[in-house]
C-alpha cells in the first residue's frame, strides 16, 4: 500500500483527523502515488470506451483531484475542458501535472453546488463517490444533470455490491462503522465511505435525476475484472 514517495502512516492519520477538504490539501503533493488514485490500468481502457465514437467539444471532470482523468480527457476534448475540486491543494497539483493543456480550466468548487447550466457534452468523475452520501448524493447528481446538455453523458467507473459472503463487503462495513464513530467523536467530520454508487444500486438515483443508464463490464481482467463502466445519458 505504501509507496516510497507516498504518505507515511502518520501523514495518513493526520489527514484522517482533519476535515475532508483540509485532508486532501495535506495529501495533494503525494496523492499520485497513493492507492486512492484511480489506476491507469483502469483509466486507459475506460476512456478508450468513452471516446469510441470520437471526441467532444466540452467536458467536465467533477472532483478532479490531481488530474488523473483530465490527462485522458485532454486529447479528446477540443474546446473546453474543466476540472473542479474543493481542495485547492489538489487543483494546484493538477496544474503541475498538466501544464500544456491549453483548453484546461481548473476551478475550486463544491461538487454539491455546481454552477453550470447545459454547458457540457460529457461529465466524468472517479474515486470520489464515497464523499457523497445521503442528501449530498442527490445534490451531486442534480448539479451534474444540470451541467449537461440534453443527450450529454455522465460516465464513471464503479463496482457491483459485493455479495454477503464476501470478506471485502464486511471489511468495507467495518471501515464505514469506524468512520461514523470517528465523526461522532471528532470535529470537523471526514466524509469517506465505501459501498457507495455501486451498480445497479445507483441506477434508480440516476433515473430520478433525468438519466437513462447502462453499464458495461469486462473492460479489464485480473483484480479489476468486476469494475463496470456506467454511461448515464441525460434525457432530451
Amino acid at each position: 500500500m505504501f509507496h516510497p514517495r507516498g504518505p507515511s502512516l502518520f501523514e495518513l492519520a493526520q489527514q484522517a483527523l482533519t476535515s475532508t477538504e483540509r485532508g486532501y490539501d495535506l495529501l495533494a503533493r503525494k496523492f499520485e502515488v497513493t492507492p486512492f488514485r484511480t489506476p491507469d490500468v483502469l483509466l486507459a481502457p475506460f476512456f478508450a470506451h468513452v471516446f469510441a465514437n470520437g471526441s467532444v467539444a466540452s467536458a467536465l471532470d467533477v472532483a478532479c483531484g490531481t488530474g488523473a482523468q483530465l490527462k485522458y480527457l485532454a486529447p479528446h476534448v477540443t474546446r473546453r475542458l474543466t476540472g473542479v475540486d474543493f481542495s485547492q491543494g489538489m487543483l494546484d497539483e493538477a496544474a503541475r501535472q498538466l501544464p500544456d493543456v491549453k483548453q484546461l480550466e481548473l476551478r475550486r468548487l463544491d461538487a454539491r453546488a455546481l454552477p453550470f447550466a447545459q454547458e457540457f457534452e460529457l461529465v466524468t468523475s472517479a474515486g470520489a463517490f464515497g464523499h457523497f452520501v445521503g442528501a449530498d448524493e442527490d445534490a451531486l447528481l442534480d448539479g451534474i444533470s444540470r451541467a449537461l446538455v440534453p443527450g450529454g453523458r455522465f460516465v464513471f467507473l464503479t463496482t457491483p455490491m459485493p455479495p454477503v459472503t464476501s470478506p471485502s463487503r464486511w471489511a468495507a462495513h467495518g471501515f464505514n462503522a469506524a468512520m461514523h464513530l470517528r465523526n461522532a467523536l471528532v470535529s470537523p467530520p471526514f466524509i469517506m465511505f465505501y459501498l457507495t454508487f455501486t451498480w445497479p444500486e445507483v441506477k434508480p438515483a440516476l433515473e430520478r435525476h433525468g438519466f437513462d443508464a447502462t453499464a458495461r463490464d469486462g473492460l479489464v481482467e485480473g483484480r479489476f475484472a468486476k469494475v463496470v463502466a456506467v454511461t448515464a445519458t441525460r434525457r432530451k
